[in-house]
């Protein structure tokens, strides 16, 4: 299934980015206790997925110049 593209005005929650900001457009899964990852399926290169919300000032701020 394709990650649905977020509307211009609520990309900063909707979207999934890796932990130094950038986004994340590629397949995803749900683990267990909720988090997501990269990946069709959970691998030893699956990376955490994170809510711009939830990254640091540092990496918003990388997300938000790339937009």
């Amino acid at each position: 299934m394709k990650p649905k593209k977020a509307s211009s005005n609520s990309w900063k929650s909707q979207g999934h980015y890796l932990k130094d900001g950038t986004e994340w457009k590629g397949f995803q899964h749900a683990m267990a206790n909720g988090d997501l990852h990269t990946g069709k399926t959970h691998t030893k290169s699956s990376k955490k997925l994170y809510h711009y919300k939830n990254l640091s000032k540092t990496a918003q701020k990388k997300a938000k110049a790339t937009k």
